[in-house]
């Protein structure tokens, strides 16, 4: 909005100059975001409380009742935190914004849907499985068109293999479509399975969001994108912005939601926040590098199919489920063994870090 501000009255004074920056647009960009956060954050809570929006904790598992009456849905103060700073800050002329917003906010809606069944209900389970996963397929599909017709040159409908010289495997329109549309929908679902413990899921979603704004800023740079061997997508460092933003808005989130945790973020956080970083990597053409750096949701996704599959097949075969870990997803699988909650968050945190060093480490190791 501020670049529209100044084309449209044509402002020629120095200092705007800067404006022009992505760099500085995105510092910009993260201060609204926090500040966002942190100001309005204690408002939102208690408006919260007040209107008895809070979380209903399972009985079973590890001893967490104690949260039961905490406040949720606070994926909607950061939705509100990063759409501010993106309007504010981007240049709103550039279809990769809009593209991000409109998957950041329809799987919001989608989350926010399930959260108010959930608090109507007055237990866990919101939205039946099926419901939820065709609601996320349909806005993925209308996301993943939008963005292919976007799309058209070799590298923006091929996939990038890091770590290897200039190697693309070519995927054509049919192979692109799919695999957006799995990345997308994989990625809302893996954070909101991760997000079980306070803290757990926003911090790699910060850390993540900030390494795919590193290779946006890249992309989009003609200069560094050739140096470094990346695909040249024009207008790709906008989203260099959008990535500030949420990380801005998941640090200020974080302030409240660090243990014991004030307010949840609910699944209109979990669902919309993966969901956009999927989007950021289709856009980049960084899907494996995404698959790397979020080692931490993809190990949790895959012990909840596992645990789910297994128990089914040996209940088929045997007549009794058994289990392979204590609890799915694994982050109660430690708490069960003795870890203590805020041990599993910074030691989840810590295998993040590195995963995303792992990832960025692709830039070079070619």
């Amino acid at each position: 909005m501020i670049l529209e501000f100044i084309k449209l009255f044509d402002l020629k004074l120095n200092f705007l100059n800067v404006f022009n920056y992505i760099s500085f647009r995105s510092v910009l960009a993260i201060i609204t975001s926090l500040g966002f956060s942190l100001f309005f954050g204690s408002i939102f809570i208690k408006l919260m409380g007040d209107y008895s929006f809070s979380q209903f904790v399972r009985e079973y598992g590890p001893d967490h009742l104690k949260k039961n009456g905490t406040p949720t849905m606070g994926g909607l103060l950061i939705i509100v935190s990063i759409t501010l700073s993106v309007i504010l800050w981007c240049d709103l002329s550039n279809v990769f914004i809009w593209q991000l917003l409109f998957v950041l906010i329809g799987f919001g809606l989608i989350g926010f849907y399930d959260d108010l069944k959930k608090i109507k209900a007055k237990q866990s389970d919101g939205l039946p499985a099926i419901i939820k996963y065709l609601l996320q397929s349909l806005v993925a599909l209308i996301s993943v068109y939008w963005i292919y017709n976007n799309s058209i040159t070799f590298e923006q409908t091929s996939l990038l293999i890091p770590y290897i010289k200039s190697t693309y495997i070519y995927l054509g329109s049919l192979g692109f479509i799919v695999l957006s549309y799995f990345v997308i929908v994989g990625s809302s679902n893996a954070v909101n399975l991760t997000d079980g413990l306070d803290g757990l899921a926003i911090m790699p979603t910060v850390m993540i969001a900030s390494a795919l704004g590193l290779f946006a800023y890249l992309t989009g740079n003609q200069i560094f994108s050739s140096y470094l061997q990346l695909p040249f997508i024009e207008g790709a460092g906008e989203i260099t912005i959008f990535c500030a933003a949420i990380a801005g808005a998941g640090l200020g989130f974080l302030w409240f939601n660090a243990y014991p945790a004030e307010v949840f973020m609910g699944d209109i956080g979990s669902l919309s926040l993966g969901a956009v970083l999927g989007a950021v990597a289709i856009l980049v053409r960084q899907e494996l590098v995404l698959f790397i750096m979020s080692g931490i949701f993809v190990i949790e996704t895959i012990s909840v199919a596992g645990q789910v599959i297994y128990f089914r097949y040996t209940k088929r075969k045997y007549g009794a489920g058994k289990r392979i870990f204590l609890m799915a997803p694994i982050h109660h699988h430690y708490e069960k063994k003795g870890w203590k909650e805020n041990q599993v968050v910074i030691r989840f945190w810590i295998i993040t870090m590195v995963l995303v060093l792992i990832g960025i480490a692709s830039l070079k190791i070619r």
